[in-house]
This record gives C-alpha cells, sequence and structure tokens, in this order.
C-alpha cells in the first residue's frame, strides 16, 4: 500500500464519521503549574536535539577517516532521530504554550505514521550496527569486504523499508476504526494504544496487531544484536594483548549504551501490561523515546569518540578564525 492509498483510507473514514472527528492531547495539562518549565526543558532538549544530529551528520560528511560503515549506519540514525524528534517536539511545545490541543484526525494518523517508521527504522540499524561490530571485531581481515558499500546500502534500505510497511499496517488498521466528535486523548503524541482506547469498537484486533509488530520487532532485532555481542564477547576473551580487548570493548560501549536505552523503554512501554497501569509512566516512557533518546545517542557516540571529537573542534576552530577575520 502506498501512501497515496493510505491518505485515502483516512480521508474516506473521516468523511464516513457522522461528525467531524477530532482528538484532543492532553499531554501535560493536568499539571498547570509545570507548563512553562516544561517548554523551557524541552525546548532545551529538542534545540540540542538538533544541533547534536546535524553536527554529528555533519561531521561524518567532513572527515574522510569516517567515511567507514560504521559511521555510515551512525549518520543514518542521526537521521532518523532528528526526524521523529521532529515530528513529535514542535506539537508537544504547542500545546504546552496554548489551550486549543486539538488535532485532525488525519494529522493524528499521520503523526503516528511518520513516529512509526522512524522508530522501527531505528530498532534494525541498532541491530545492522551491532552486525557491523561483530564484523569489525570478529573478522577485520574481511571486513571492508564484508562491509561493502552495496551491503551498507542495502541493509539501511532494508530498515527504512521494513520501518515504512509496518507503519503503513498499523496506520491502515487505525484509520478503520470508529471515531466519534471529539476524542481525549491522554497524551502528547498520537500514540497506538491510546489512539485505540478512545475509539467506538472493540479495540482487541488492533491491540493484538501492535503486539504482535512490537513483539516480531523487538525479538528479531535483539536475537541479531545478542547474537553479535556474545560472539563479540567471545572473541575478545581470547585476545591475547589487554589494550586489543579494552579497544575492542571501548568500541562497543557506545553502540551498547544505546541499544539498553532504546529497547529498555520500548519493552516497557509495550511488552509489560503493567507499565499501562499508570498514564503518568505512559508519558514519562514516551516523552523518553521519542523527546530525549534522539538528544543522548549524538552526546553518547561523540563523547566517547576520539574522531568526532576531533573533527568537531576542528569545525569550532575554524569558524571562530572566520569570525576574528571578519571583525575589522
Amino acid at each position: 500500500m502506498s501512501l497515496n492509498q493510505l491518505l485515502y483510507f483516512v480521508h474516506r473514514n473521516q468523511e464516513n464519521q457522522s461528525a467531524e472527528v477530532t482528538f484532543i492531547l492532553l499531554g501535560f495539562s493536568e499539571y498547570p503549574k509545570l507548563q512553562i518549565p516544561l517548554v523551557l526543558l524541552f525546548l532545551t532538549i529538542y534545540s540540542v536535539t538538533v544541533l547534536g544530529n546535524l553536527g554529528m551528520i555533519l561531521i561524518i560528511r567532513m572527515n574522510p577517516k569516517l567515511h567507514t560503515p560504521m559511521y555510515y549506519f551512525l549518520r543514518h540514525l542521526s537521521f532518523v532521530d532528528l526526524c521523529y524528534s521532529t515530528v513529535v517536539t514542535p506539537k508537544l511545545l504547542e500545546n504546552l504554550l496554548v489551550e486549543d490541543r486539538t488535532i485532525s484526525f488525519t494529522g493524528c494518523l499521520l503523526q503516528f505514521f511518520f513516529v512509526c517508521i522512524f522508530v522501527v527504522t531505528e530498532t534494525f540499524l541498532l541491530a545492522v550496527m551491532a552486525y557491523d561490530r561483530f564484523v569489525a571485531v570478529c573478522n577485520p581481515l574481511l571486513y571492508t569486504v564484508v562491509m561493502s558499500p552495496k551491503l551498507c546500502s542495502l541493509l539501511v534500505g532494508a530498515s527504512y523499508s521494513w520501518g515504512t510497511v509496518c507503519s503503513l499496517t498499523l496506520t491502515y488498521f487505525l484509520s478503520e476504526l470508529p471515531f466519534r466528535g471529539n476524542n481525549v486523548i491522554n497524551n502528547f503524541v498520537c500514540e497506538h494504544v491510546a489512539i485505540v482506547a478512545v475509539s467506538c469498537s472493540d479495540p482487541y484486533l488492533n491491540q493484538e496487531i501492535i503486539l504482535a509488530s512490537v513483539t516480531f520487532n523487538e525479538v528479531s532485532s535483539l536475537v541479531i544484536i545478542l547474537t553479535s555481542y556474545v560472539c563479540i564477547f567471545i572473541t575478545v576473551l581470547k585476545m591475547p594483548s589487554t589494550r586489543g580487548r579494552h579497544k575492542a570493548f571501548s568500541t562497543c560501549a557506545c553502540h551498547l549504551t544505546a541499544i539498553t536505552i532504546f529497547h529498555g523503554t520500548i519493552l516497557f512501554l509495550y511488552c509489560f501490561p503493567n507499565s499501562r497501569s499508570s498514564w503518568l509512566m505512559v508519558k514519562v516512557a514516551s516523552v523518553f523515546y521519542t523527546v530525549v533518546i534522539p538528544m543522548l545517542n549524538p552526546l553518547i557516540y561523540s563523547l566517547r569518540n576520539k574522531d568526532v571529537k576531533e573533527t568537531a573542534r576542528k569545525l569550532v576552530n575554524t569558524k571562530l578564525l572566520c569570525q576574528q577575520c571578519k571583525t575589522p
């Protein structure tokens, strides 16, 4: 199903509703005294996210030493983080600043559609990066042969494609649900379970579909990640040099940190029923994976990487030098 077909179904279903359907994103409106502090907090996080991810993309493109498979995947990870943060955070900031927190039926489904694409894509990009580390540590002599530009492009393309397929499927089934009038979503983002909760029909089918989708994506990606890191761990332990072991573990530390934060949040939010007993916990978890994690990833990878820090330092020094040259 193409995006145009999806939009057709969304518009068709909206027209078939007995009244114009809108959603009200409740967000954090139950905490009126926290609205301004939250605006400042999320605006700061979003600014760091944009600067960090755009900076990472620019740095990788500028430095020829970073034109390797690992940084190719990292560049796409930064792009995905930037995209799904941009889909969510501006609307979150708007809802904190204005009293009208409504979003149209089409707008809500489109927000879910794009968030779903980028979250699923990131899930498999992290798995691809684990495989890349496996090849680098376990087969270093064959690394450039195995991780060819063609294979790297294929793996990234497959991640985006599967993300799109999952998103189209889930959004289509959401668009088939009946809604009436104004629907209050107890979240700041059009998240799947919150949308299904305000539907007029039995949510069983949609709940089973999202559970199956999340379970498949989590299990398949985690199997790749765990298998890769078990092999890496065994290989590292066999290394005779302490320095070699330290370098190998250091190379993988950033990626393991990003994996733990991202998958821990997703598992908490979707795979443990008890986590949904409190909508506040759902909101906090949603903030974490849609707003905070996109900010953390560039920080995690840049703070522990000498090449990235060196390129960033040169970029800042060049900018300062240019400003001094322009000053009369």
